[in-house]
C-alpha cells in the first residue's frame, strides 16, 4: 500500500524529471556499456569496499609450462635481439627472429591448445610481454598484437566452428600473420564515423558465384599490417537489396579478409616515432569476400562494435600495462645503477637530493605499476573482463611510463641523449608517445571513458535507473524505476554518512585489515572511496546529462577512481609478498603520492563544480580542512632512493624480470650491471683510498693502502665504470644517405574520400 502511494505521489513525477536529467544512451554507448563486466572497480565505486574480498583474490602464478617458456624461449628471443640494429640498420626484426617467434608459438599465446596454441593465462601473457619489453619495444609490440585485439581473440569469442577450425591453427603456428583494421583517416577514436563500406551482393569467389560483400576501405596506423596475411576489417555494412532479409543499414561489421585477394593494397609502412615494428596503411578497392567471412557468420552482421568492445575490455588490460610496467622497472634498475656508479664532484650522483627525488619516483612507479598489473591479471584469470579497469590500466600505466622514462633520461643526462648501440634508453624514450596513443588515446580515455563508463557501470543503481527510463512499457518502466530510484536514495544517504564520519572523525570500516603497517592506509582509502561515491552522486544529480560535456570534471573524478584502484593493488602486493619491512618505504611513498593526487583532484572538482551550493556542501562534508595530503617528504624520498642505489631484496623485487643481457654480452645494460656489481664490491677499497687521500689505486697499492687483490678490484671497477658511462661516436659520413638509399616518399596515405576533417586515433 505504502509502495503504491509512494509510486503515485513521488516516483511518477520523479520519473518524468529523470527522463530530462539523466543522460541518454546511444546504441554505440549501450554496446560499449554491455561489453565486459565490473569487478573491484565496482566495490570502490560503492563507497564501502570490503577489503577482505581484495585479500581473498589469489595472487597470479605461472604454471610449470609457462615458467619454462619464460625462462627458455623468451630469454632465447631476447638474446637474439639487437635493438640498435633493428632501429637503425635493418628497419625490421631479423628474419631469424620472425621464424623463431612463429616456431615457438609467440603469436598463439591466447589460442587454446586444441587449436595448436599455448593457451597461456593472462598472467603468463603479461610476463612474456614484460620480459621482451625490457629488451625491445619493437619485438614486444610484434608479440602483443596477435595476442590482443585482433582476429584470434575475436574468432575464439565469436567465430563459427568452421572459422575456428581453419584459422586458429594457422594463426597459432604463424602460417597466418594477423592484423586488425579499425582506424581510418576520417575516424580514429570516433570509429562510428568511419566511411569504410561493405555492400551485400552476389559475386564470384574461387570460381563460384556466392552471396558476399563488396568492400572499399582505407585504413592507417595498422600494426603488423604491412606483413599481414589476414586482415580483420571493421566496416559499415549495407544491404540495399535486402539479400540478408533485414535492415538496409546494418552498421559496423567485422570480417576476415585474406590480403592476397584482388583489390587489396597492403605493404607500405608508417614510421611511428622511429619504432620499427611493422605498422602501415592498407586499402581495398572493390574487394569481394563471401558472406561467411564475417566473424561469426551472417548472424553477426552489424554486431562489430559490440564484438570489438567486448574483446578490448580484457586485452587492453594486459598488453600496454605490461609494457609500461616493464619500462618503469627497467628505468628504475638502470637509473639506480647509473646513479651509483656515476660520480660528480667526487661522490655518486645518487647522493644528491635532486637525483634522489627522481629515484624515489622511479621506485614508486615500478612498484605500483607492477602491483596493479598483478591485480588486473588476477582478475582476468578469474574470468572477469573489467572494461573500466582495463581503461584505467591503459591510461595511467602509460602516463606513469612517460614520467619514469623522463626521470631516467634526466638522471642519465648525456649518456641517454647520445644515440648509439651503447644507449639503452633512447629507443624507449621514443616509444612512449606510441604507448600513450594506441588502443584508445589517453586524452579520450581519461576524459570520457574511465568515469563516464565507470559512473554507469560501477554504480549500484544508476544503470538500472537508466534502463528503466528507456523501457517502452510505461508502467513496467515506472515499477523498475521506483525500485532503482529509492535504492539509489538509500545508497546516497549511507554514502553521505560514511563520507562525513570518515572525513570528520576518522572512523574506518570494521572489515579493514588491522595490520599495523597498513591499517592507516586502508582507512584512508575507505574514506576516499566514500568521498568519490558522494561526489559522483551529486555530480549526476546536479549536472545530469551535461556531465558528459564536463570532461575536466569527469577526468578528475576518474583520476580518483584510478588512484583508488592502483593503491589497492599496491596494498595487495605488499601483503601477498609477506609484508616485507624493507618494502615499507616504497609502499608508503606510493600511498602518500596517491593520497595527494586524490585530495588535489577532489579539491579541483569542488572549485569547478557548476552548482556552487553543491560544491560547498561537498567540501564541508569531504574536505573541511582543505587539502591535507602533501605527498612524500624528503626523508621518505631518500629512503626510497637508497633502495635503488644499493643491492638488496627490495631492489630485486622492484626490478625483477628485467632482461639484463645474455651471458658474456658486452653492451648497454650488461656493461652497466657489471660496473654496478664491481663498484659495490670495490666499495671498501675505494673507502680506504679516500681516507688515505690517495685517488690513484696504483699508488695506493705501493703505499700499502690497498692489498694486491684490492688494487686489482679497484682497477677492474674503474675500468667497468668507464665502459658503462661511455657513449658512441661515429665517422663523419656515417649519417649521409644518398638519394638512392633514402626511403621513397609519396602522399599515398591521404584520405581516399574528401571529407571536412580527419579524426584522430591510435595505432590500432
Amino acid at each position: 500500500m505504502l509502495g503504491t502511494v509512494r509510486k503515485k505521489l513521488l516516483t511518477r513525477p520523479l520519473f518524468r524529471w529523470a527522463k530530462g536529467v539523466l543522460p541518454g544512451m546511444s546504441a554505440t554507448e549501450r554496446e560499449a556499456l554491455d561489453a565486459g563486466d565490473v569487478w573491484w572497480d565496482a566495490a570502490l565505486f560503492s563507497g564501502d569496499p570490503d577489503w577482505r574480498e581484495l585479500q581473498a583474490v589469489p595472487g597470479p602464478e605461472l604454471s610449470a609450462e609457462e615458467r619454462a617458456f619464460l625462462d627458455g624461449p623468451v630469454d632465447e628471443l631476447c638474446a637474439m635481439i639487437d635493438d640498435w640494429r633493428i632501429s637503425w640498420e635493418d628497419g625490421d626484426l631479423p628474419d631469424e627472429v620472425w621464424r623463431f617467434m612463429k616456431e615457438k608459438g609467440f603469436f598463439g599465446m591466447i589460442i587454446p591448445k586444441a587449436y595448436g596454441g599455448l593457451e597461456f593465462s593472462a598472467w603468463a601473457q603479461s610476463e612474456v610481454v614484460r620480459r621482451i619489453s625490457t629488451r625491445s619495444a619493437d619485438a614486444a609490440v610484434t608479440v602483443m598484437v596477435p595476442n590482443s585485439l585482433g582476429p584470434g581473440e575475436l574468432l575464439m569469442e565469436f567465430g563459427t566452428d568452421e572459422q575456428r577450425d581453419y584459422w586458429l591453427p594457422r594463426l597459432a603456428d604463424g602460417r597466418e600473420v594477423p592484423c586488425f583494421g579499425l582506424t581510418s583517416p576520417e575516424a580514429g577514436s570516433d570509429a562510428a564515423s568511419m566511411e569504410d563500406t561493405g555492400v551485400v551482393c552476389r559475386g564470384r569467389f574461387q570460381g563460384e558465384e556466392v552471396l558476399g560483400i563488396r568492400l572499399n576501405w582505407h585504413k592507417r596506423y595498422i600494426t603488423l599490417g604491412p606483413v599481414a596475411t589476414v586482415l580483420g576489417l571493421a566496416f559499415k555494412l549495407k544491404d540495399p537489396d535486402g539479400l540478408l532479409g533485414g535492415a538496409m543499414d546494418l552498421g559496423i561489421t567485422v570480417a576476415l579478409v585474406p590480403t592476397d585477394l584482388d583489390g587489396v593494397e597492403i605493404g607500405r609502412r608508417h614510421l611511428p616515432s622511429h619504432q620499427m615494428f611493422q605498422n602501415g596503411p592498407n586499402k581495398g578497392r572493390d574487394v569481394f569476400i563471401p558472406i561467411d567471412h564475417i566473424i561469426g557468420g551472417a548472424d553477426n552482421a552489424g554486431k562489430g562494435w559490440q564484438m570489438l568492445m567486448s574483446a578490448l575490455a580484457a586485452g587492453r588490460g594486459i598488453s600496454l600495462p605490461s609494457l609500461s610496467a616493464a619500462g618503469a622497472a627497467f628505468c628504475a634498475r638502470t637509473t639506480g645503477a647509473y646513479a651509483r656508479i656515476r660520480e660528480q664532484f667526487g661522490i655518486p650522483i645518487g647522493r644528491f637530493e635532486g637525483v634522489q627525488d627522481r629515484l624515489a619516483r622511479l621506485a614508486g612507479h615500478a612498484y605500483q605499476l607492477d602491483a596493479a598489473r598483478r591485480l588486473t591479471c588476477a582478475g582476468l584469470d578469474q574470468g572477469h573482463q573489467p572494461a573500466v579497469i582495463s581503461a584505467i590500466m591503459k591510461a595511467h600505466a602509460t602516463y606513469r611510463l612517460r614520467e619514469a622514462v623522463d626521470d631516467a633520461m634526466d638522471v642519465h643526462a648525456g649518456k641517454a641523449v647520445i644515440d648509439g648501440p651503447l644507449n639503452y634508453l633512447g629507443n624507449l624514450y621514443r616509444a612512449v608517445p606510441v604507448a600513450i596513443t594506441v588502443e584508445g588515446a589517453n586524452i579520450l580515455t581519461r576524459n570520457l571513458i574511465i568515469f563516464g563508463q565507470g559512473a554507469i557501470r560501477c554504480h549500484p543503481w544508476l544503470l538500472k535507473e537508466m534502463l528503466a527510463l528507456e523501457k517502452n512499457d510505461r508502467e513496467a518502466a515506472l515499477d523498475e524505476f521506483d525500485k532503482a530510484f529509492w535504492g539509489h536514495v538509500g545508497h546516497s544517504l549511507r554514502t553521505l554518512g560514511r563520507a562525513w564520519s570518515r572525513s570528520w572523525f576518522g572512523l574506518g570500516p570494521s572489515h579493514a585489515p588491522d595490520a599495523p603497517a597498513t591499517r592507516g592506509h586502508y582507512r584512508r582509502l575507505s574514506r576516499y572511496a566514500a568521498a568519490l561515491a558522494l561526489a559522483s552522486d551529486l555530480a549526476l544529480l546536479t549536472m545530469g546529462g551535461a556531465l558528459k560535456r564536463k570532461e575536466m570534471i569527469s577526468a578528475r573524478l576518474g583520476d580518483v577512481l584510478s588512484e583508488l584502484y592502483l593503491l589497492s593493488g599496491a596494498l595487495k602486493r605488499f601483503e601477498d609478498e609477506g609484508s616485507p619491512e624493507t618494502d615499507r618505504p616504497v609502499l608508503d611513498y606510493c600511498m602518500a603520492s596517491g593520497f595527494r593526487t586524490i585530495e588535489t583532484r577532489l579539491d579541483e572538482v569542488f572549485r569547478n563544480f557548476p552548482n556552487r551550493f553543491a560544491a560547498g556542501f561537498l567540501r564541508f562534508v569531504i574536505m573541511p580542512r582543505g587539502v591535507r595530503a602533501l605527498g612524500p617528504d624528503d626523508r621518505l624520498n631518500g629512503r626510497c632512493a637508497a633502495l635503488l642505489l644499493e643491492p638488496g631484496e627490495t631492489r630485486d623485487r622492484l626490478t625483477g624480470g628485467v632482461y639484463l643481457g645474455a651471458p658474456g654480452e658486452d653492451r648497454g645494460v650488461a656493461r652497466l650491471e657489471k660496473a654496478y656489481a664491481l663498484v659495490n664490491e670495490a666499495a671498501e677499497a675505494e673507502k680506504k683510498l679516500r681516507e688515505a687521500k690517495e685517488p690513484d689505486w696504483q699508488k695506493g697499492q705501493r703505499k700499502g693502502v690497498l692489498s694486491e687483490d684490492e688494487a686489482d678490484l679497484a682497477r677492474r671497477a674503474r675500468e667497468a665504470v668507464a665502459a658503462a658511462i661511455a657513449v658512441d661516436d661515429f665517422a663523419p659520413d656515417a649519417f649521409r644517405r644518398s638519394g638512392q638509399d633514402a626511403p621513397e616518399r609519396d602522399p599515398t596515405d591521404q584520405p581516399l574520400r574528401l571529407v571536412g576533417g580527419a579524426g584522430s586515433g591510435g595505432l590500432a
